[in-house]
């Protein structure tokens, strides 16, 4: 098989990880902090922590992957 990562794969993959990171991050925040801070606000810094975590992983996944 002849499968190469191109910026342009990179950059989907960026953006579905961001996508994802938010949308876990604020379903996470609701969970965790929703009957405290409110659904609203615990969404909100649930989806900036989630975007916090996934892009630097996602870059570390993609650049390891690329060296393999």
């Amino acid at each position: 098989m002849n499968n190469e990562i191109t910026l342009f794969t990179s950059l989907i993959g960026l953006i579905l990880a961001m996508i994802t990171g938010a949308i876990g991050g604020a379903v996470g925040g609701i969970v965790v902090g929703g009957e405290h801070l409110g659904n609203d606000l615990a969404a909100m810094m649930g989806s900036f922590y989630g975007l916090m975590v996934a892009i630097p992983a996602t870059i570390l996944g993609l650049i390891v992957l690329l060296i393999i």
